[in-house]
């Protein structure tokens, strides 16, 4: 198994940690009390605000980046490119979509973007890598 392959686990993991995040410190408190509510969460999680609202919406966001991102390293393995470059991109990705996180957490909304922007940019690259390896 490649780094690249394996940055898609990473990157499949990603949205579960966001979750993680956005459900932090609420497992304790009574759901009538504004805890998590495991009974109808996407009600609890739309009442949300601040930066367990923004984890949530990272959460989305890392699910819709998965696909592309998984489909750039395949069609990049099986069009044979395989070695340090795809792996160095797949990183890079991987390290692009972590800061994107904690931006999006913060709430840094213009430098986000601009990770966002970059991360797409990688992912793009590791997809045309055959038409240029």
């Amino acid at each position: 198994m490649t780094i690249a392959l394996f940055c898609i686990l990473i990157a499949a993991l990603m949205p579960l940690i966001c979750a993680g995040i956005a459900k932090s410190g609420t497992f304790k408190v009574p759901r009538k009390e504004g805890g998590y509510d495991n009974l109808d969460p996407r009600a609890w999680e739309a009442k949300q605000e601040g930066w367990r609202k923004w984890a949530n919406n990272a959460q989305e966001n890392c699910w819709e980046a998965l696909p592309f991102f998984g489909m750039a390293v395949i069609v990049s393995h099986i069009m044979g490119i395989i070695g340090w470059l795809p792996n160095l991109l797949a990183v890079l990705f991987i390290l692009l979509r972590s800061v994107y996180i904690y931006l999006y957490i913060t709430g840094k909304q213009s430098l986000r973007s601009s990770v966002w922007f970059l991360a797409l940019l990688v992912n793009i690259a590791l997809f045309l890598l055959p038409i240029f390896y």
